[in-house]
């Protein structure tokens, strides 16, 4: 009698959810002059796209599959790497044209389950306090609430809040304050050598900076549709 011959099991691929953080450029018509735009945003910070997944949101322009071609191939020639678009039917897009997306949250970032489903209350912080500097390259994503940093960031490090920033030492890299639309966070900083401040979605550059702010304390904050930043007393 033969002996049985046990079948090797099949693996399942596993899956797992990870969200990322990405840009989302609006063209806006005419697209050449668009486009300009973003050639003085690489002009005044290089490099600052590369390597950034970007998604293209084309629900303010009407723009023929040939038009969405000509632009992607527009940013592809400035390095911009669109991960996926939006806004847009589906029938306007080519199979070697990037994804249609749908449903993205504004820098939303997906929290681990609990490992036990445990009733308990919600005790989500809405603030984070940093005692060490952050180093260059580093990235610190926090779209819940304030972020309050003890020491220094570093050149080519990017501090991201839902709220407002307070740096309590040199900001030389970026800070990106109210990324869930919250126009009234400010930057706070007790030396302002940054090369780029935004809030909501608005934002000025190291050479839109008056230099003689430069190394001093200061805030930025928004007054309209424009960013002001002034000495801190």
């Amino acid at each position: 009698m033969e002996a049985a011959v046990a079948r090797p099991q099949r693996q399942l691929v596993r899956l797992r959810g990870r969200s990322y953080v990405a840009f989302v450029f609006v063209p806006t018509v005419p697209i050449v002059d668009w486009l300009q735009e973003i050639d003085a945003t690489i002009a005044r910070s290089p490099g600052f796209f590369v390597g950034r997944p970007v998604v293209v949101d084309l629900s303010s322009v009407d723009l023929s599959q040939s038009g969405i071609t000509h632009l992607l191939a527009s940013l592809q020639e400035r390095n911009i790497r669109v991960l996926g678009i939006e806004g847009v039917e589906e029938a306007r897009l080519t199979a070697v044209m990037p994804p249609l997306l749908s449903g993205g949250r504004t820098c939303a970032i997906e929290q681990n389950a609990p490992k036990k489903a445990e009733p308990k209350i919600d005790l989500k912080p809405t603030s984070l306090l940093l005692e060490n500097p952050v180093r260059s390259g580093q990235t610190v994503i926090f779209p819940d609430g304030d972020v309050t940093i003890l020491g220094s960031v570093g050149s080519g490090a990017e501090v991201v809040a839902g709220g407002s920033i307070h740096i309590y030492g040199a900001l030389r890299g970026r800070a990106m304050a109210g990324v869930n639309g919250h126009s009234t966070a400010r930057i706070y900083c007790q030396k302002i050598e940054a090369e780029l401040l935004a809030i909501d979605g608005f934002y000025q550059t190291a050479d839109d900076i008056d230099a003689a702010l430069r190394g001093r304390p200061a805030q930025a904050w928004l007054q309209g549709n424009s960013m002001r930043i002034t000495a801190l007393n």
